[in-house]
């Protein structure tokens, strides 16, 4: 009973690192691609703080607003 208590906590915890990570990377390249194409400055960084604080619908928008 305590063994998948722990693995499912660690598979949660493990999903959580993951998601993350990946909306730490794709916020990233959100920003150096934005510089990229030749956007400001100010705005790639509107970009930033876009995506990581709305991940999905940042990521949408902005694949839909590029160059």
């Amino acid at each position: 009973m305590g063994t998948a208590l722990s693995l499912y906590l660690l598979s949660f915890l493990i999903l959580i690192v993951g998601g993350f990570v990946l909306n730490i990377v794709t916020s990233i390249w959100c920003y150096r691609d934005s510089i990229r194409k030749g956007n400001s400055k100010e705005f790639s960084v509107i970009i930033l703080v876009a995506t990581l604080f709305f991940p999905v619908i940042g990521l949408i928008v902005y694949l839909l607003i590029r160059k």
